[in-house]
C-alpha cells in the first residue's frame, strides 16, 4: 500500500511546490541601449543622484552611494549606505571590497562604465535629449523591472503624468519665460535646447527669447540682457546654493534696477526652483515631480 501511494505522493509534492517563475536576468533600456542585468540584485551601487532619488521612491535601498547627495530628502540613505566614491570618481577599492551585483551610473560618472564592468554589470542611466520627461518615466519603469517593483513604478508614473498634465494646463497662455542660472554674481541663460529646456519643450512654457545658444552650460548674459528680453516670467536656478557654495544667492544677484525693470519682477513672477533638485537630482522622479509642482503653483496664482 505504501509503495502504491508513493508515486502519487511524489506527484502531489511537486504539484504543491511553487514553481520558480522569476527570471534571473531582466533586459531594460539604458542611455547606451538595451542591457541585461540581474533581477532583484542584492547589492546595488548608484553613482547618480537621480537614480538614488527614484530607487528611494520605489522603496529600494542602495548598498553603495556617492559621498554626498546634496538633497535633504535623501538624508536617511546617507546614514545607511556605504560610500563608494564621489559623483565623478568611483572608489575602486571600496567596490572591490563590497562586490556589488549591479552598478548604476549617471552623466557625471558615465565615462567610468568600462572600468566598472569588472566589478559588476554596469548601466548608464543618464538622461539626455529632447524627451526628458519620457526618459524620466522610462528610468522609473526600468528600476521597477529590475527590483520587482512594477506596481509601485506604474502608480508613480501615473501620478507623475498627472503632474505634467496639470502643469501644461497651468502655463498655457500665461506669458513667456526666461530660464537663468546664477553662480554667485555670474548669470547664464538657458534656451529651449538646453539642459533645462524641457520646461519649454515638454511643459509648454513659452520662450521669451529663442536666440539663446544651445549649450549645456548655458549662455553667459548680463543684467542688460534680461532687461532687453523683458520676460513675463523668470525661472531661476542657483548653482552655488545647489552645490553648497557660500556667496550671493540668486535673489541677491538679481536684485538690481535692470532686472527690476522687467515684467517678471514687477509682477512678482520670479520662480526660484529648488536648485539642488533642478541641478543635481534632475531626472529623479521625486525631484522632477517637485520642480513641476513648483511651476504649476507659480503659474496658477
Amino acid at each position: 500500500m505504501i509503495r502504491a501511494l508513493a508515486p502519487l505522493a511524489f506527484a502531489c509534492f511537486f504539484a504543491l511546490t511553487p514553481v520558480a517563475t522569476q527570471a534571473s536576468d531582466v533586459t531594460i533600456d539604458t542611455a547606451a541601449g538595451p542591457a541585461t542585468v540581474p533581477f532583484e540584485p542584492a547589492k546595488t551601487v548608484a553613482f547618480d543622484i537621480a537614480a538614488i532619488d527614484t530607487l528611494d521612491a520605489i522603496g529600494v535601498m542602495p548598498a553603495g552611494i556617492v559621498n554626498r547627495l546634496y538633497v535633504d530628502y535623501l538624508g536617511s540613505i546617507e546614514g545607511q549606505a556605504a560610500i563608494v566614491g564621489t559623483l565623478f570618481e568611483p572608489d575602486f577599492e571600496a567596490l572591490n571590497a563590497m562586490q556589488p551585483d549591479l552598478i548604476i551610473l549617471g552623466p557625471r560618472t558615465a565615462a567610468s562604465a568600462e572600468a566598472l564592468q569588472r566589478f559588476a554589470p554596469t548601466i548608464d542611466m543618464s538622461i539626455w535629449g529632447d524627451d526628458f520627461l519620457q526618459q524620466t518615466m522610462g528610468r522609473l519603469a526600468a528600476y521597477g523591472q529590475i527590483f520587482n517593483r512594477t506596481e509601485t513604478a506604474d502608480r508613480l508614473k501615473s501620478e507623475f503624468q498627472d503632474l505634467i498634465d496639470a502643469a501644461r494646463l497651468a502655463v498655457k497662455g500665461k506669458g513667456k519665460a526666461l530660464i537663468v542660472m546664477t553662480n554667485g554674481p555670474k548669470i547664464s541663460a538657458y534656451g529651449e535646447d538646453s539642459r533645462f529646456g524641457w520646461l519649454h519643450r515638454e511643459l509648454g512654457i513659452a520662450v521669451a527669447n529663442d536666440g539663446i545658444a544651445s549649450s549645456r552650460h548655458g549662455e553667459a548674459i548680463s543684467f542688460e540682457y534680461i532687461q532687453q528680453v523683458n520676460p513675463d516670467w523668470l525661472i531661476v536656478i542657483d548653482r552655488a546654493a545647489a552645490i553648497g557654495q557660500i556667496g550671493d544667492n540668486a535673489s541677491q544677484t538679481l536684485d538690481n534696477a535692470l532686472v527690476a525693470d522687467t515684467i517678471a519682477w514687477k509682477q512678482d513672477q520670479v520662480i526660484y526652483l529648488d536648485s539642488a533638485k533642478a541641478y543635481i537630482a534632475s531626472g529623479g522622479i521625486q525631484a522632477t515631480g517637485d520642480i513641476i509642482r513648483t511651476i504649476t503653483d507659480a503659474f496658477s496664482k
